[in-house]
């Protein structure tokens, strides 16, 4: 079976990668098409294929700066054409990814991993009065019903929508007026589980890690510690990071930039607990702490309600600093009752396995295959 898959943009690796990462394995012989590529940015299984891109790849600059044309991405999914004899059309789409016109009487399955959140419910946190210059404000104000008008029509083209949760599945139905089975990510548990479970959270420190996105809410968990005196240690960079960095920071509040992949295990396992403050799409660290028999303190909103249970980590109710700083005091009494064994256990139900699974049979039912027959 042809496969043509289709992905927003290939200049990072997180967490939407790493799903493509996981349908290139069940389709390894998939061709690729994105708006754009930077080459050796992305796992060896996605660059060792064909990577058709769109005419945004031969702006000068495009793959520091992509984000600054955003108005254009509709045009450039739509100019981009798949060309070939193709049985199926999957994309993984946060953006604009599932608006490519599939060739005539081709199925298209689309993995979703959220509506075009800037345009929609989370506008402000991207957009707001001081998270970004007024000019660029007026400009977003100015395109955002054209985005949402376009984000809501051209999921029309897709035959079969999977959501990657719950909280997702209710914003396709609220936004678009679709339905969607749901599918979680896949959590890369191998080199998670290999750390032991004793000794866990030596450390000291409360851990914070992600992309510095406006909707992560890195801020909230800065003005919390700066109540507390209790190290913080923060692992991560990106868009936000002269803003949340530039002024003066307590000394147990340290950042470490990006670190290797190699070192997470370790970071996450020497934490007391992982901090997680944005209301997600789904949200991966949270897992991966959990796979390394750490629990977790998080936003209670979200994806953060499907992969976090009361006895892996702890809730707090509001995204402000003084509800997150009242969770981080109560954790000295709860966390007496936590067992690493229960977190692991609760990540190991995300496995990369279980997610190929899972697609596969949503392939099929879109498809009329009879289970178990070969996808690839």
């Amino acid at each position: 079976m042809k496969v043509a898959l289709v992905h927003d943009w290939l200049v990072t690796h997180r967490g939407g990668e790493r799903v493509l990462d996981a349908l290139c394995e069940l389709f390894p012989r998939a061709d690729l098409y994105t708006l754009i590529h930077q080459p050796g940015s992305q796992s060896p299984r996605i660059e060792d294929r064909r990577i058709t891109t769109s005419f945004l790849q031969h702006i000068p600059g495009i793959h520091s700066r992509y984000r600054h044309f955003l108005p254009l991405f509709p045009r450039a999914i739509e100019a981009l054409r798949i060309t070939g004899d193709y049985d199926l059309v999957l994309s993984s789409s946060h953006c604009v990814a599932k608006g490519i016109h599939a060739p005539p009487g081709v199925p298209h399955l689309s993995y979703v991993h959220a509506p075009m959140r800037y345009m929609w419910d989370l506008f402000d946190e991207y957009f707001g009065p001081g998270r970004t210059r007024l000019p660029v404000r007026a400009a977003a104000l100015a395109v955002r019903p054209y985005l949402q008008h376009w984000d809501r029509t051209s999921t029309q083209r897709v035959d079969r929508l999977v959501a990657n949760s719950r909280h997702i599945a209710g914003k396709i139905r609220r936004f678009w007026d679709r339905e969607a089975s749901v599918v979680p990510p896949p959590v890369e548990l191998e080199r998670f589980t290999q750390v032991p479970l004793e000794g866990g959270g030596q450390g000291g420190y409360f851990l914070w890690l992600g992309a510095f996105a406006p909707y992560k809410r890195l801020d909230v968990a800065l003005e919390a510690f700066r109540t507390l005196d209790t190290p913080l240690w923060v692992v991560g960079t990106g868009q936000e990071a002269s803003r949340l960095t530039s002024g003066p920071l307590p000394p147990h509040i340290r950042f470490l930039g990006n670190v290797p992949d190699s070192a997470l295990p370790a970071l996450y396992r020497d934490a007391r607990a992982l901090l997680f403050t944005p209301e997600e799409d789904f949200g991966i660290t949270p897992l991966e702490a959990q796979a390394t028999g750490r629990p977790v303190i998080a936003f209670g909103k979200g994806g953060a309600l499907e992969t976090v249970t009361p006895r892996t980590g702890l809730f707090f109710p509001e995204q402000t600093p003084a509800s997150l700083a009242a969770a981080v005091r109560q954790f000295d009494a709860w966390e007496k009752t936590f067992r690493p064994e229960d977190a692991r256990a609760q990540a190991e139900r995300f496995s990369r396995a279980r997610f190929q699974q899972a697609i596969q049979a949503e392939v099929e039912a879109l498809l009329g295959m009879s289970p178990g027959s070969p996808a690839v």
